[in-house]
């Protein structure tokens, strides 16, 4: 059953380089699988279970935004899981109630680091993942805020302060 999945994961990550735009795919273990490209995938909670799924995919790091107390999250098996499998565990703790500046520099730095790209950036639900890689397409890719803020709604942001975080994130940091 488990070759099914990822063969169906591999498909949507074929057809994601192809049509250059977010893709959504069922994955078991895996929230909310929106994919961009070759370039990254948002997704909600994840399953340790899941992590070397996701190394089969050819993602190169894992970026997880959760809180080590939210329900559910399992930072220390995660990071086991991917030391297991051979992928790049990043822990960034992005509190999406009081999202922090320093938060999105630490992201945009370890995102722009060699060798962690194609990146699997995930939170609980999508929403923290979305909003980071909005400021990303706006502040590194150069996209302007509108086209970076409709695929960030593609890729699950759902939640209007965590957009505005974004936004005035963005707006603070504009060269």
């Amino acid at each position: 059953m488990k070759k099914v999945f990822l063969s169906l994961a591999a498909a949507a990550f074929c057809v994601a380089t192809v049509q250059a735009q977010v893709t959504k795919s069922t994955v078991e273990g895996i929230m909310n699988f929106a994919q961009v490209e070759t370039t990254v995938a948002c997704t909600g909670a994840i399953k340790p279970t899941s992590v070397a799924g996701i190394k089969k995919m050819g993602f190169a790091s894992i970026i997880n935004l959760r809180v080590a107390t939210e329900t559910g999250a399992d930072i220390d098996a995660e990071a086991a899981a991917a030391k297991d499998a051979g992928i790049n565990f990043i822990h960034i703790p992005f509190a999406g109630a009081s999202p922090d500046p320093a938060v999105a520099d630490r992201f945009l730095e370890t995102i722009q680091t060699a060798g962690n790209q194609p990146a699997f950036i995930h939170c609980a639900t999508g929403n923290r993942a979305a909003v980071l890689w909005m400021i990303k397409r706006v502040l590194v890719d150069k996209w302007t805020t509108e086209k970076a803020t409709e695929e960030a709604t593609q890729l699950g942001l759902t939640n209007a302060p965590l957009k505005k975080f974004a936004l005035d994130y963005i707006e603070a940091h504009k060269k």
